[in-house]
C-alpha cells in the first residue's frame, strides 16, 4: 500500500511517499481502507519533533512512530477474531494518536477502542476533520473548564480546528459565547453561533468591560496576566494552544495563581477517547455540531498540506483524502 512515511524530524520536505506492507489486523484490532485523514497540531509535534519534551513520547532521535496522521475516516475491511463492535463495509472514523499513529496511508489497522460508527450524514473528508479537534474542544470546556449552562464563554482562536469546534459545543452547552479571531474569519465564526465577535486586528483584547467565567485560549501569543485580567474572580483560563511562552507560563505559573487568586489557570492536552468521540457524534447527528473544512490535500501532496498548515492561518481543518 502507499504511505506517507517520516524516516526523520524536520520540515515537511521529510515526507515521503513509500510502497510499505499492508497492516493485518491483530485479534483485536481493525483493519480499515481509509478514504480521508485530517491535520491537526500533534501532527506537526510529531513531524517537528519540537517541543524536544515531546521526544521522550514520540523518539529521542528519529520518529517512533513511521506513519503520521491520526484522524482518519474509512471503511472497515476485517476485524480481528475478538472485536465486537464493527463488521466488514461499517464506516468508521476515529482518532489514532493514542494506538499508534499511521493514519497518512491507504490502510491502517488499529484497536477498535479507537474508532466509532461514522455519522451518517458526513462524507469521508468531513468526519475525518471531526476527531482530535472536537474532542479536544470537547474535554477543555467540559472536563478542564467546567463549563456550565449562561456561563459567559471565550474561544482565543475561534476560527481554527479545535476553535470552530470549541464555539460550536459551548453554545451545544448552553453558554453565551465570545469568539476572538482576525477579519477574514468574523463571518465565519459568527455563522456557527457565537453571540459576540472580537476582531483582535480592531479591537484590543481584553475589552475592559467584559469578564468571562471561562476563556480557551486555543491560539494566542499573549502573557498569562491578558487572560487572568479578563476572567471573572472565579473564572478559568485553560490553555490548549498557542505560541510556547504562554504554554510554559500556564504550566509553571498556573499552578500558583490558581492557589492564591482564585482564579484557575491551566494547561490542557487531549486525550483521545471513543466514549467521548461517541458523545460528539451525538452532538453532529442533532445538528448542533458541524465540522468546517478549509482544504483538501491528495495523499501525495501531504508535505504541501503540512506547509500550509503551519501557517497557522487554516478556516477550520486541513483534509487529505486518501
Amino acid at each position: 500500500m502507499k504511505a506517507i512515511v517520516s524516516p526523520r524530524y524536520g520540515s515537511p520536505d521529510v515526507l515521503e511517499v513509500r510502497e510499505v506492507d499492508k497492516p493485518v489486523p491483530k485479534e483485536n484490532e481493525v483493519l480499515v481502507k481509509v478514504h480521508a485523514a485530517s491535520l491537526n497540531y500533534g501532527n506537526l509535534v510529531l513531524l517537528k519533533g519540537e517541543p524536544f519534551l515531546a521526544r521522550f513520547a514520540f523518539g529521542l532521535l528519529k520518529p517512533k512512530y513511521l506513519i503520521p496522521g491520526g484522524d482518519i475516516a474509512g471503511r472497515v475491511e476485517a476485524v480481528g477474531k475478538d472485536v465486537s463492535g464493527f463488521q466488514q463495509g461499517d464506516e468508521v472514523f476515529g482518532d489514532l494518536s493514542g494506538s499508534g499513529w499511521g493514519g497518512f496511508a491507504e490502510y491502517v489497522s488499529v484497536p477498535e477502542v479507537a474508532l466509532a460508527i461514522k455519522p451518517a450524514m458526513l462524507s469521508f473528508e468531513e468526519a475525518a476533520a471531526v476527531p482530535m479537534a472536537a474532542v479536544t474542544a470537547l474535554q477543555s470546556l467540559r472536563d478542564k473548564g467546567k463549563i456550565q449552562p449562561g456561563q459567559k464563554v471565550l474561544i482565543y482562536g475561534a476560527s481554527g480546528g479545535v476553535g470552530t469546534f470549541a464555539v460550536q459545543i459551548a453554545k451545544s452547552f448552553g453558554a453565551e459565547v465570545t469568539a476572538v479571531c482576525s477579519t477574514r474569519n468574523v463571518e465565519l465564526v459568527g455563522s456557527l453561533g457565537a453571540d459576540y465577535v472580537i476582531d483582535y486586528k480592531k479591537e484590543n483584547f481584553p475589552v475592559k468591560t467584559e469578564r468571562y467565567d471561562l476563556i480557551i485560549g486555543v491560539n494566542g501569543y499573549q502573557p498569562i496576566s491578558i487572560y487572568k485580567q479578563a476572567l471573572n474572580p472565579h473564572g478559568t483560563f485553560v490553555h490548549v494552544g498557542g505560541s510556547g511562552a504562554q504554554m510554559f507560563q500556564a504550566m509553571a505559573f498556573g499552578p500558583w495563581i490558581s492557589m492564591t487568586e482564585g482564579k484557575k489557570v491551566g494547561s490542557f492536552l487531549q486525550r483521545a477517547n471513543q466514549k467521548d468521540l461517541l458523545f460528539i457524534k451525538q452532538l453532529i447527528e442533532s445538528g448542533k455540531v458541524k465540522p468546517v473544512i478549509d482544504r483538501c490535500y491528495q495523499l501525495s501532496e501531504v508535505p504541501d498540506a503540512f506547509t500550509y498548515f503551519a501557517e497557522g492561518h487554516a478556516q477550520g481543518k486541513v483534509v487529505i483524502t486518501v
